[in-house]
């Protein structure tokens, strides 16, 4: 079994003991061990029904893992608590990701052409306020405008608002999702 498989058996066992089930969890290799972030994303007939992760690597890939799984499932803010009769229907994806690298740009234009559509992951702070969004949300938002629009909205900000203040950091992120 490899890691990716491992970990989906990991998230999927924390939902189900979180509705009360007992699932067993795989034997952990010595790479789950290691720190690592994780985002566990949840969909339902190909719809976002939760995604909860790290940013930084602060805890053990296989803990961060399951604890993101768990949050994703029951403590998303935008989302009811996932209830039995949707177990079986929901399809779980786990991206870990890798150090995040800060962008250094001068304007807004050239922040934008820094973006890689489809390989970075990115995240956006101004202040106090910060948001992300994993390299797959490019499948939705190909162009550099929107994503980083997009961004803005997510963290509270109007989708034109530009500051010098702006940081921007990439990641890239290996995946695994279920059938």
């Amino acid at each position: 079994m490899n890691h990716g498989e491992i970990l989906l058996k990991i998230a999927r066992s924390s939902i189900s003991s979180g509705l009360g089930f007992d699932f067993a969890e795989p034997p952990l290799p010595e790479a789950l061990k290691e720190h690592g972030a994780t985002f566990v994303t949840l969909t339902k007939q190909g719809q976002l029904r939760g995604c909860i992760g790290s940013l930084e690597a602060h805890r053990p890939i296989a803990i961060d893992t399951r604890q993101n799984a768990l949050m994703a499932a029951f403590r998303d803010p935008r989302f009811p608590p996932l209830i039995e009769s949707e177990l079986d229907a929901v399809r779980i994806e786990v991206s870990l990701l890798s150090e995040a690298e800060m962008l250094f740009f001068s304007s807004e234009e050239e922040a934008r052409e820094m973006l890689r559509p489809g390989t970075d992951g990115i995240i956006f702070e101004c202040g106090s306020r910060r948001s992300t969004f994993l390299p797959q949300v490019w499948e939705g938002l190909p162009d550099a405008t929107a994503f980083l629009g997009e961004l803005k909205r997510k963290a509270g900000l109007p989708v034109h608002f530009w500051s010098d203040g702006i940081r921007l950091s990439r990641y890239t992120v290996s995946k695994w999702k279920e059938a």
